[in-house]
Order: C-alpha cells, then sequence, then structure tokens
C-alpha cells in the first residue's frame, strides 16, 4: 500500500476515533465530566468584545452544547481553531481587529467563581497589535518598472506589503525576450523577467528582509530559477545577510503543471529533482520562505470538480512530502514551509472544502509521515475563481468575486487575493483592481462578519452535510489513484488530466442546456450583445524592444562569466549534485534562457503525454 492509501486508511480510522471518544464521553463518567470541566473552561476563559454599537461578544464563538458526547465530537471532530485537527482553522485567531474593549481572562474566572464586582482585579482594555491582513495582491504587466508601479500603487494602503506576481508567457516557459517568435508577447498577460536586474526592477522600492514583506511568485516550470533570480537581487540590494530574512512563496507546483496548465519545460524526473534541489537549499538556509505552492487552482480553471480540486492537490502535496522525505530531509524542517492554493468558486462544494482539506492533511502528516504540529497546518491562499467571471454584463463579476469571498474567509483562509471584474476581457485596470481589493475591505474591514469573532459562520448543519459529502468524495478519488499507483502513475495513465477534461466538458455542456445558470448569460439577459467599451493592457512596441535591447546588453557584458557559470551548472546536474547552489551562481550572470536551454541540453524538453 502506498501512502497515499495509508492517508485514506488514517482518515477514515481517526472519524472512528471520534466517535469512539463520543460514546466514551456517554459511557464513562469519569472521562465525561473531564471533558465537560474542559468545556466550561474553555467558555470561561474566551475574551469579550464589543462591537461599534457596543454589542457584546464573544472571541470565539461555540456550539450550546453541553452533553458530553457532543463536546467530545467537537473537540475531537473538528478542533478549536488552531487545534488538531484544525477543521475551523490552523491559528487561534484569524481576521480579528484590535480589541475595543476586552473582558480579560481575569475578570471571566472572577464571574465563573461568583466574586463580587467590588473585589475583582480591575484591568485596562488590552492593547493587540494589528495582525497581518490576509489580501495578497496580485499583479504583473509589462515590464518589470511596469508592475513595481502597479505594486506600489496596490500597497499604498497597506500596513503589510504582500505582493503576488503574474508573468508573461515568454518566461513562464523559461523563454529569453529575444527568441525567436515571442516578440509579441513580451510583457503580455504578465511580467517580462529575463534577468536578475529585470528582478531588482521588479521589487525596488520595497525591504525585502522586512517582516512586513511578502513576495509570492506564481511560475512552476522555470521556478528554481526565477527563485535564484530573486535571492540574488535581494542580495545585490541588500547583501548576503537578508537571505534567511526573506519571505514568500514561489509556486514550483510540477505535478499541477503536467495535471492542468502545461507549462512544463524538462521532463518530470528532472523537474522533480530540481525542485527538491530548491526545497532542500531554502529549508536549509531560508525559514520564513516557502518553496513550493501546491496549487489546486490551476486545476479548478481548467475544468476541474471542486472534490478533484481538493484530491489531486492533496494527493500531489502527500507525494511531494513522500519525495523530500525520500531526500532526507526531516519532515518536520520542510513540512511547515508547505502552503497551499485553492480556488473558490459559487458551487456549494466551496462552503466547505478548504476546511475538509485542511482536517485530511493534519490526519494524514500526523498519521502517516510522523510530522508535528506545526507540520501538520495546511496553509492555504485562495483565489476567486476566474472561471466564473463572465463577459456579458461583466459587472455582476463584482457580485460573484464577493459571495466567493465570504466562502473563502468562512473556510478560514490565511491569504486571499480577489479577481476583477474586467479580467474577461484584458490585464485588469487600476480602477477594477482597486474595487477587487476594495471587496475584500469592505468584507473584512467595514462589516462585522469577520472582525469581531472567530467561528462566526462555521459550524451549520448544511455546512457539516457538505463535510461530509466531501471528505468521502475526496476519500474515493485517493483510491482510485491509489488503485493506479500512486500519483506519478496517475500522471503518466493521463488520469488526472482525463478527468479534469471530462468535468470541463460537463461544465461548459451545463451552461449551454440551462442546467448551471449563469445570471446575464443563459438567465435574465437582457437582449444586448454589445461588447462594453474596456480599455484593453497592452505592451508598447517600444517597451518590448527596450526588454530585448536590455537583454541584449546583460548577456554582452556577461557573455565570459557567463559561459563560465553554465558549463559549472551543466557539470553539477550531470554529477546528480544539489544543482540550487550552481543556480544562484548562474542567475547572477546569465539569462533565464541561457539557464533553461543549457539544463534542457543535459537533462531534455518536456514532451506531452498523448
Amino acid at each position: 500500500m502506498s501512502k497515499l492509501g495509508q492517508v485514506v486508511e488514517s482518515v477514515e480510522s481517526y472519524g472512528k476515533f471520534v466517535l469512539d471518544q463520543v460514546k466514551r464521553a456517554r459511557t464513562d463518567e469519569k472521562f465525561g465530566r473531564e471533558l465537560l470541566g474542559r468545556w466550561n473552561d474553555i467558555k470561561a476563559k474566551i475574551p469579550i468584545t464589543r462591537t461599534p454599537t457596543g454589542l457584546p461578544l464573544p472571541r470565539l464563538a461555540l456550539p450550546e452544547i453541553d452533553e458530553t458526547g457532543e463536546i467530545a465530537r467537537y473537540l475531537f471532530g473538528e478542533g478549536l481553531p488552531g487545534e488538531f485537527p484544525y477543521l475551523n482553522g490552523a491559528y487561534r485567531e484569524m481576521y480579528l481587529e484590535p480589541v475595543r474593549e476586552i473582558e480579560s481572562f481575569e475578570r471571566n474566572d472572577a464571574v465563573a467563581a461568583g466574586v463580587s464586582p467590588a473585589n475583582r482585579i480591575k484591568t485596562q482594555p488590552a492593547r493587540l497589535p494589528p495582525q497581518e491582513e490576509p489580501t495578497r495582491l496580485f499583479s504583473g504587466l509589462m515590464l518589470a518598472e511596469d508592475t513595481n508601479e502597479r505594486f506600489h500603487y496596490l500597497t499604498r494602503h497597506q500596513r503589510t506589503h504582500r505582493l503576488s506576481t503574474a508573468f508573461d508567457g515568454p518566461t513562464l516557459y523559461g523563454i529569453d525576450s529575444d527568441a525567436d517568435g515571442v516578440f509579441g508577447k513580451v510583457g503580455e498577460g504578465g511580467v517580462a523577467i529575463d534577468t536578475v536586474e529585470d528582478m531588482v526592477r521588479l521589487y525596488d522600492g520595497f525591504d525585502l528582509g522586512s517582516p512586513n514583506f511578502s513576495a509570492s511568485m506564481t511560475i512552476s516550470g522555470p521556478a528554481p530559477i526565477i527563485m535564484a533570480m530573486y535571492i540574488a537581487a535581494a542580495t545585490r540590494r541588500f547583501g548576503p545577510k537578508v537571505v534567511p530574512k526573506l519571505r514568500g512563496t514561489i509556486q514550483a507546483d510540477i505535478f499541477k503543471e503536467v495535471q492542468a496548465q502545461n507549462e512544463t519545460i524538462f521532463p518530470i524526473e528532472p523537474s522533480l529533482r530540481f525542485l527538491t534541489d530548491m526545497v532542500e537549499f531554502t529549508t536549509r538556509e531560508m525559514p520564513r520562505w516557502y518553496p513550493i505552492s501546491i496549487s489546486g487552482y490551476h486545476i479548478g480553471e481548467a475544468g476541474s470538480t471542486p472534490v478533484q480540486q481538493a484530491a489531486y492537490t492533496l494527493s500531489n502535496g502527500f507525494a511531494y512530502v513522500e519525495m523530500f522525505a525520500a531526500r532526507g530531509i526531516p519532515v518536520d524542517q520542510f513540512g511547515p514551509r508547505l502552503s497551499f492554493f485553492l480556488d473558490c468558486a459559487l458551487d456549494a462544494e466551496y462552503i466547505a472544502l478548504a476546511r475538509v482539506s485542511r482536517r485530511i492533511w493534519a490526519i494524514g502528516m500526523r498519521d502517516v509521515f510522523g510530522a508535528g504540529p506545526k507540520a501538520q497546518l495546511y496553509k492555504l491562499h485562495t483565489q476567486t475563481s476566474g472561471r466564473s467571471l463572465i463577459a456579458a454584463e461583466f459587472k455582476n463579476n463584482l457580485t460573484r468575486t464577493a459571495a466567493e469571498l465570504v466562502l473563502a474567509y468562512i473556510n478560514a483562509t490565511n491569504s486571499c487575493h480577489s479577481n476583477s471584474a474586467d479580467e474577461p476581457f484584458t490585464t485588469p485596470s487600476e480602477e477594477w483592481i482597486r474595487l477587487a481589493a476594495h471587496g475584500q475591505a469592505i468584507l473584512l474591514e467595514e462589516s462585522g462578519i469577520f472582525k469581531h469573532t472567530m467561528n462566526m459562520l462555521s459550524g451549520s448543519p448544511g455546512m457539516k452535510a457538505v463535510e461530509r459529502a466531501v471528505e468521502a468524495a475526496i476519500l474515493d478519488e485517493f483510491r482510485e489513484i491509489e488503485r493506479l499507483g500512486g500519483v506519478l502513475s496517475a500522471v503518466e495513465e493521463r488520469y488526472q488530466r482525463s478527468q479534469i477534461q471530462n468535468a470541463a466538458h460537463r461544465y461548459e455542456q451545463q451552461i449551454y442546456d440551462g442546467t448551471r445558470p449563469i445570471i446575464g448569460l443563459n438567465r435574465y439577459r437582457d437582449g444586448a450583445d454589445d461588447i462594453p467599451d474596456v480599455k484593453l493592457a497592452r505592451t508598447p512596441r517600444s517597451k518590448q524592444q527596450l526588454q530585448v535591447d536590455r537583454l541584449a546588453k546583460f548577456k554582452k557584458k556577461n557573455a565570459e562569466k557567463g559561459k563560465r557559470a553554465l558549463d559549472k551548472l551543466a557539470e553539477v546536474v550531470e554529477r546528480g549534485e544539489n544543482c540550487f547552489p550552481s543556480l544562484l551562481e548562474a542567475a547572477e550572470v546569465c539569462s533565464l534562457g541561457q539557464i533553461t536551454s543549457r539544463l534542457q541540453e543535459v537533462v531534455g524538453r518536456f514532451r506531452p503525454m498523448v
């Protein structure tokens, strides 16, 4: 039985354990009393905050239960926020605003003990520092300095700067901007990055070593090369001591590329080897960096069902854990630096998809891989659905994205990006991207839905029904992947890819036959087919030529050093050693395309499976 099969058994065994604890709480009087005592103690120590209207609310909402079996079901089956199995959240508090007026634990304890008001401890309202905003802002357009300008525009009102970077097509495929046939794609749909000098320009003006800054880079095929360039750029600006301070994420998810997104540039095995080399380096040298974002988003955008998205993301994650552990990296060292990335659309499954994923991951990591608490956490970034954005009456996309944001935060996502309403047409304009960012601010800061109380909307009967159905469906997908021999064997059989394609076909059929209502497209359409007047973002030819000219100058300046660095890199790869230190050296004097081409000479190119 593979590790994935063991995960299925461990999740089922844990479910039986929970039922045993429920039964024990009802039949073992001493155990029941202990649970009830713990439950009452938890409730008594929950701080009380006040809304702007003066309404007192608990900082944590818990179900109103006093029956010991149901208490056991909650504590063991769900866990408090920040406690195993983390169904209600990876951390104890998320999204909560600094406390306005708070009853201290001592005052709560005094009330519970019957102490008179005159004899209670007098306390001042607690002053807690503001939490890091969960909003992560995504951008990438034209050249590095253009994206940098957009980054500064987006972060001008943020306490913490959490940037996510989109790259243009040539960069995603590891191709230089001067390659044959790509000139018209330079800077389109993302930023063009060819050299370490571009990377310096991209994040100019941001303190990369600050605890209030983090960078996310949405790229997988050439991810180790781009990661090396980021480190080199940071070192140029701040010196080598900045490297352990760098915070952020790079996507680097090879499995989802083969399954859904198609931006793989090396054969699968060398791609996984280069990824593991990078993970080994960053785990040792960059304790605040997430070297992989295990991504379901692109699986969902390619057409999967929500259950397929979650199942393939989780199974890919467990496969990476097995691979990194086989390299000899301790699970409690790399495990806390794994992150996840999910889509959030409008289907019912999204009411609990991330909650269930968090629970399955925690159980599998603990019971199959022996991971400690920090490595059990399913740290999640969510992005609202791009596929749900519709060109017809596109302003409705504001409502779609708002509903998806509510679902994402009900699921206690750790960070979130909200798409812009004009994305069916173009790279988002400043107007629409500002509205998208404000959607999160309205939800988290203006409304009282999430800022006063943890668990405000969790645990309804409907949510519990969705949780049970989604978990069972994910485990069924795991069993099928296990039957095929595990994730890699299933990939080679094109299993995940074929299932995604089938689901995408069904989705489109449902739109065309009307069984999937799309407001403004196949229902309540006003009859007008006029194309809205939306300004398209295009990279001027002059900017594309500037990028090519800069690249030529860089290559000429570093010709001799670049050749030596590429020769050394090729030798290290051929010897089977960890190539990431040599990548760091090459990134200083070689372009992305030069490094990609040399590595392809050694390990070959990816050939799509048919």
